[in-house]
């Protein structure tokens, strides 16, 4: 592996079709880092659990986005933790109790793919840095859809069209809605979904959108967000650190006065989010997602009549690995 084929690989998004896909991905990044494909490692002086991964001169020696090394795999570890990441979505399908390790591996597993897809567009030339975010949204939009699929759960993005109708329960027209993930039940809609890499410049509108849904359709459809992480690189060389792009008193202030979401999950969750007590109240790990509030979204949510039309993920149900 060199750095040149993992540009063009993590450029080519029908090579992320399934969940092999990002295992692959993962693990070809995973060995290129092992195979000391990079030039130096570069610890975050604020806080040493952050690398910052430089590439050598055939990537202009970029730095990477922040790793948290207690979260991403290393070769050996993603081996042993993608049988238990498969086992843990077959288990939220088919109703059964889960360990702690399953949801350790759901948490790290997810960040691993994610990230290695991040640091890898993070080689481009800065002069596609635009394609770059977009290329890291949709992937991490299309992994999260192939993980709810797994689960046995029928999930799409695309345009919802919901009826406005007059007090005597008449139609008078639809508004038509872009969502990036929209659950299914038999084809009714359970569940609305935001995801996001980072909660940057896209809270506010996770929160407007749930307001103005159930205020127009008279439902109470659950609303979640699910957030990679919010941290970024900052300071120069050699002092690089890390900042968080989090906005704790937007969140408060819509959930306190607007209306709380019904979850809120982070594969990396920052120190606040768990000392806060109001944001811990709010705020979880991802495997809380997929094990506790996904089947409870998917019994407990209201009938609509909202139309839901887009597309859904490759089929991911039944994948097998090579492990």
């Amino acid at each position: 592996m060199n750095v040149d084929r993992l540009r063009r690989w993590v450029s080519d998004k029908e090579r992320f079709q399934s969940l092999e896909g990002y295992v692959a991905f993962a693990r070809a990044f995973c060995d290129f880092r092992a195979e000391q494909g990079f030039q130096a490692e570069l610890v975050a002086r604020n806080n040493p659990s952050y690398r910052f991964l430089q590439y050598k001169s055939e990537a202009d020696y970029q730095l990477t986005r922040p790793i948290n090394s207690d979260l991403f795999y290393t070769p050996d570890d993603l081996d042993s933790a993608v049988p238990l990441f498969r086992e843990a979505l077959e288990m939220v399908r088919d109703s059964e109790q889960h360990t702690d390790v399953h949801r350790e591996s759901l948490n790290r597993a997810i960040y691993t793919f994610q990230q290695s897809i991040g640091a890898s567009l993070d080689a481009l030339p800065a002069s596609r840095s635009n394609t770059a975010r977009k290329v890291n949204g949709d992937l991490f939009e299309r992994l999260i859809g192939l993980t709810i699929e797994s689960c046995g759960v029928d999930c799409r993005s695309g345009v919802l069209t919901i009826p406005v109708k007059d007090s005597e329960d008449n139609e008078l027209f639809g508004m038509k809605y872009q969502h990036d993930l929209m659950v299914e039940v038999e084809g009714e809609l359970r569940a609305i979904g935001s995801v996001k890499t980072s909660s940057k410049d896209r809270l506010d509108k996770v929160f407007i959108d749930k307001f103005l849904y159930n205020r127009l359709t008279g439902v109470a459809t659950p609303h979640f967000a699910i957030f990679l992480h919010d941290v970024q690189r900052a300071g120069r060389e050699p002092n690089y650190r890390t900042s968080n792009t989090f906005l704790p008193g937007h969140f408060k202030g819509y959930t306190v006065k607007l209306n709380a979401l019904d979850g809120v999950y982070y594969c990396d969750l920052l120190p606040q989010m768990e000392t806060d007590p109001l944001l811990a109240a709010h705020i979880d790990r991802i495997d809380k997602f997929y094990i506790d509030d996904l089947p409870r979204f998917i019994e407990q949510a209201p009938d609509n009549d909202a139309d839901v039309r887009g597309d859904r993920p490759v089929e991911a149900t039944d994948w097998h690995l090579d492990t």
